[in-house]
């Protein structure tokens, strides 16, 4: 070993003895005499000390070292006369009687500190430095620990946790898939799995009734600071289970992952309805930590010669409390944000609730009294504010759950440190696409019908609700689930009401059916988003800074710079060929 100790574990136990670190050099301190250095590795820094008096040779050698040169110690542990309480090797220091260099650094092109001057494409290049910063390395540490506790929780309740393939087929449903090329099978192509969905049911069938993974999925889709092309899950899944079985199962392991982690207390997560959430919230995902819910004012603001209101398919409005003193500038910015090409509101009505009367940017066409009635209405009281926003239901409540959650972050309504785990149930089995004139899965087209509304699916099938289930946490989704379908009949008249002709089913998902005929149990399960939960518990916006080597929003690892071209021989060897400027490949 080239070192006896960490540069994370000496303390004053250690006086008086002889110790070897190997580590990075974080910051060197000439102070003429004397030469400090501060010597780091994984598991903290500790202070080397040389003396020009005692040992000038030493003392010269040093002074052509620079950042980041990797080095190796020895010398005696003495206590430090001016002790540092922010480290926990504050108490001491090292006393150098030998040094070697083990490998010489560049200067890094940014600082390798807890506030660096590096920008994120400038660290992301440089990951491999970026990792070597406390918040960073923390990042991953935290991760690690994670994991371990889950795997341990989910052991302790009779899961296994299994491995499923990454080369399977595509899918047509869903987000993109990304393509790998078979050498072995011209002509053919393997999918990067987006969940192991299909796997786990078969596992369910094979009889491992209680099955989970921590697990890479691929998804080609648009990235945001909560998307990665590649991210992970925790995939679960169960058998002879109903969804309140699903649900109680992973509160607990929700309600233990907060009390470990947090020291929180979790009570028993409240549940909304997809209905609720939309009517009140205008989001599937809502950040409950605030109230500020939705009011629909159809009956009081139509029939007024507003023709905003009027033609309006839903007129909603929010009490911002005591923001009544808002000027003109504040109430400005409020359209100005809601006229984002992002939210795209053509604009946004406000009353002001001040002490002697209602002020509002439709007084032209309402009277005090009906300003009034609209106040009381939304239960708004003196010094309040109400927001309005008129339009098509879907999407007017888009856009004003937009401005709530602006409003939460301007008025300190969504506070760090704060959780509020919902779960989201009864949502629609399907949604229907104008453009191609089709239903499409909620959620995927193994998700189970509430067995109340099968039927529907023959008469009325946009009516249908779900077995499926969301777990929301601070207005993030966390994790997402259903009871899944495990009769034959009723998958294929799934697959029917999808537009899927017979033999279409048979081609993609026969091993599926194939397999419900010899004794299916009933099953079902749910996936968290890890890097999310990472991201969520650590108060933290981006999963990127939970991944050891992420992408950027350009979906590239600028630091292998990959995706990359590739040779003609394996293009060759593959049959593939380019066929354009624009690199489309036949």
């Amino acid at each position: 070993m080239l070192r006896t100790h960490t540069c994370g574990e000496l303390n004053s136990s250690h006086l008086n003895q002889t110790v070897t670190l190997s580590g990075w050099i974080q910051k060197i301190r000439n102070l003429g005499g004397m030469t400090f250095i501060d010597l780091r590795d994984r598991y903290g820094i500790t202070q080397l000390t040389f003396n020009s008096a005692t040992l000038p040779e030493l003392h010269k050698k040093i002074e052509d070292y620079g950042r980041e040169w990797v080095i190796q110690a020895t010398g005696t542990v003495i206590e430090r006369s001016n002790k540092n309480k922010n480290i926990p090797t504050g108490d001491i220091e090292i006393v150098v009687t030998d040094i070697q260099v083990l490998n010489s650094s560049l200067l890094p092109p940014f600082t390798i500190e807890d506030e660096s001057d590096g920008g994120d494409e400038l660290r992301m290049k440089y990951r491999y430095l970026d990792l070597r910063r406390n918040p960073v390395k923390n990042n991953l540490i935290f991760r690690h620990r994670l994991a371990l506790e889950i795997r341990n929780y989910m052991n302790k309740i009779g899961f296994l946790e299994i491995e499923t393939p990454f080369l399977i087929r595509s899918t047509p449903e869903g987000a993109r898939d990304f393509i790998v090329p078979s050498r072995v099978n011209e002509g053919e192509f393997y999918a990067l799995p987006q969940s192991p969905q299909t796997f786990k049911q078969l596992l369910m069938m094979s009889g491992f009734d209680r099955y989970f993974q921590i697990v890479k999925c691929f998804r080609d889709e648009d990235l945001r600071a909560d998307r990665q092309p590649e991210f992970t899950q925790i995939d679960c899944e169960m058998s002879f289970v109903e969804q309140e079985d699903v649900l109680t199962t992973f509160e607990g392991l929700v309600r233990h992952i907060f009390k470990t982690f947090k020291n929180i207390e979790i009570p028993q997560i409240e549940r909304i309805t997809y209905e609720e959430a939309m009517r009140y919230y205008g989001t599937d995902k809502p950040d409950a930590r605030f109230d500020m819910r939705f009011v629909e004012l159809n009956s009081l603001t139509k029939h007024r010669e507003f023709k905003i209101f009027n033609e309006a398919e839903l007129v909603i409005g929010i009490v911002a409390k005591g923001c009544a003193s808002y000027s003109r500038k504040q109430l400005d910015e409020l359209v100005d944000f809601v006229r984002r090409p992002t939210i795209g509101a053509s604009g946004l009505i406000y009353i002001l609730c001040q002490p002697e009367n209602y002020k509002s940017s439709v007084d032209k066409f309402y009277a005090q009294e009906d300003l009034k009635r609209i106040a009381e209405h939304c239960q708004a009281e003196e010094g309040d504010l109400i927001l309005i926003m008129a339009g098509k239901t879907e999407k007017v409540q888009k856009q004003l759950g937009e401005l709530r959650l602006e409003m939460g972050t301007r008025l300190g309504l969504r506070s760090k440190g704060v959780y509020k785990p919902l779960w989201v149930v009864d949502f629609p089995l399907l949604e229907w696409d104008e453009e191609t004139q089709r239903f499409y899965a909620k959620h995927h087209p193994f998700t189970s019908p509430k067995p109340e509304h099968i039927p529907l699916l023959t008469t009325e099938p946009a009516k249908v609700k779900a077995n499926a289930y969301d777990l929301v946490i601070n207005g993030s989704e966390i994790g997402g689930g259903s009871i899944r379908i495990h009769d034959n009949a009723l998958q294929k008249k799934m697959f029917e009401v999808l537009g899927f002709k017979a033999e279409e089913a048979e081609e993609q998902f026969g091993f599926l059916l194939n397999a419900f005929q010899y004794g299916c149990p009933p099953h079902g399960g749910i996936a968290f988003g890890f890097d999310r939960l990472c991201a969520v518990l650590s108060d933290v916006e981006s999963i990127r800074d939970f991944i050891a080597f992420p992408k950027n929003n350009s979906a590239r690892d600028v630091m292998i710079d990959a995706p990359s071209p590739v040779t003609q021989e394996q293009l060759d060897e593959l049959k593939l060929k380019v066929v354009s400027n624009e690199k489309n490949i036949t």
